[in-house]
Formats: structure tokens, C-alpha cells, sequence
């Protein structure tokens, strides 16, 4: 059996309308209120499924070559020493060779504990080589993620604190 490590939240409104309002410049309260009250929390499938699907906020239209960053509405809480690895569906993957644009993304532990909540965000790209367009629902599945667990080194002494996310873990000192 599995073992049960972490827990997917909704972020505040708050953060969700600073999220949503930065990716798409739209700033009318009831859009925002609207997509944030239909935030599905991410979900597996099937009892086998490894991955959790992350579910689109609004509908999505991402023709050949664009790009879009998402405000998920979802933080994940879990046990320290594991990761979420985030990645796009595999079907849509197949068919549009949607992207994620850092590949795969990495949700550490403590990015919960972060100024923004640990509000996940994910950036597409639609790199099709068939100039096909890419429609995804609002409340259609994006995006995987599957917690993993991982070690450290014997000598390893990090004790800072994350306080961010994108590159936020390089810009704190390490301790030696």
C-alpha cells in the first residue's frame, strides 16, 4: 500500500486573484471569484494512477508556438523528504507536445511555508510540430504530479529557510 504523505489545499482568494491577475492581467473580482469557487483539487484517476491531475483554472486556447503561465489555486502539503514532480498529461503530451518550460516542475516541502502560500504555478508551451491547437476546459486535466521521496548526502548541512519559489533555494546562503 501507498503511503499517504501529503495534502492538496485551495490558496486564499487572495493569493489566488494576485496569481490569476499577474498571468492573465485581468482584474474583475466576479471572473476571478468565479474560476477560484470552481477549483477542483488535484485528483488521481484510477486506484493504479501514480500521478495526481491538476485540473485548468479557465478555459485555455494555446495555438502552435504560445505559451501560458497558470495560476493552479493549489498549494500541496507534505511530509518532509518528499517532492512533488509535476508534469504534463502524457496524452496531451503525445498529441501537442505540450510542455511544461522548466520540463519538470519540482515542488519542494517547504515552498508550503512560502510568502505566497506555495501556490503552484505551471507554464505551457504548445510545441507542436503539426500546427495543431491546443483547447483545454476549465476543469480539464493539465498536469500530473507524483510525490516522490528523496535522500540527502552524508555531509549535507543545509539549514536555511525557503522563503519564495522560482530560484529562491540559489539565493539563500548554504551553511557549510
Amino acid at each position: 500500500m501507498a503511503k499517504r504523505v501529503a495534502m492538496f489545499e485551495k490558496v486564499s482568494f487572495g493569493q489566488f486573484k494576485e496569481g490569476f491577475e499577474d498571468c492573465f492581467g485581468v482584474s474583475d473580482e466576479k471572473k476571478i471569484k468565479e474560476a477560484y469557487d470552481n477549483l477542483k483539487i488535484p485528483a488521481r484517476a484510477t486506484a493504479g494512477s501514480a500521478g495526481y491531475d491538476f485540473f485548468a483554472p479557465v478555459d485555455i486556447l494555446l495555438k502552435p508556438g504560445e505559451t501560458v503561465k497558470l495560476p493552479t489555486g493549489i498549494r500541496a502539503r507534505m511530509e518532509p523528504d518528499w517532492v512533488l514532480c509535476c508534469y504534463p498529461r502524457s496524452g496531451l503530451g503525445f498529441k501537442y507536445r505540450l510542455q511544461l518550460n522548466n520540463t519538470v516542475g519540482i515542488i519542494d516541502s517547504d515552498y508550503y511555508h512560502s510568502d505566497n502560500e506555495g501556490h503552484i504555478f505551471a507554464k505551457l508551451t504548445n510545441d507542436t510540430k503539426e500546427e495543431k491547437s491546443l483547447q483545454i476546459a476549465a476543469g480539464s486535466g493539465f498536469m500530473q504530479g507524483i510525490f516522490m521521496e528523496y535522500g540527502i548526502t552524508f555531509d549535507d548541512h543545509a539549514t536555511e529557510r525557503r522563503n519564495g519559489g522560482f530560484g529562491s533555494t540559489t539565493k539563500s546562503k548554504q551553511t557549510k
